[in-house]
């Protein structure tokens, strides 16, 4: 039993330090910027994961570019702008506001205009009738009903 308690600890220590991305920079500006972009651009396999904590093997290559074009002193806007060249406006989590997005920001307010409206229409009632008239209309059914 405690060799293989001792198994599964080693194993499981080898598999977090294989999963763990020691990146060296030159600077902290060069990490702090590496950081910042790795948690803005979205993997295009998960699709609601930053590339920082995606496991998937696309993210880890989009890892390696962001790092490498860190190193070769590349701006964000740089970095954003090849990253949005070669995955397409999906990977940043700020997609620009164009004729093929526009619809994701009038379609819930459409949504909530015509809900609105359909509330507001059926939420008023009627306007009631003269109450004695209707009391006397429902002593007559009942009335009927007995006999």
């Amino acid at each position: 039993m405690r060799v293989f308690i001792f198994i599964v600890l080693v194993c499981g220590s080898a598999w977090g330090w294989a999963a763990q991305n020691n990146y060296q920079f030159d600077n902290e500006t060069q990490r702090a910027q590496f950081t910042t972009l790795t948690q803005t651009l979205r993997c295009p396999m998960c699709q609601n994961q930053n590339i920082a904590d995606s496991d998937a093997m696309i993210a880890k290559d989009m890892r390696r570019k962001v790092y490498q074009l860190t190193l070769e002193g590349q701006s964000r806007e740089q970095i954003i702008a090849y990253m949005k060249a070669r995955y397409g406006d999906f990977v940043y989590y700020e997609p620009p506001l164009t004729v093929a997005t526009i619809w994701l920001w009038i379609l819930p307010v459409g949504f909530a205009l015509c809900g609105l409206w359909i509330v507001l229409k059926r939420g008023k009632p009627a306007p009631p009738a003269d109450m004695a008239e209707q009391l006397a209309k429902a002593e007559r059914l009942l009335k009927q009903d007995k006999e």
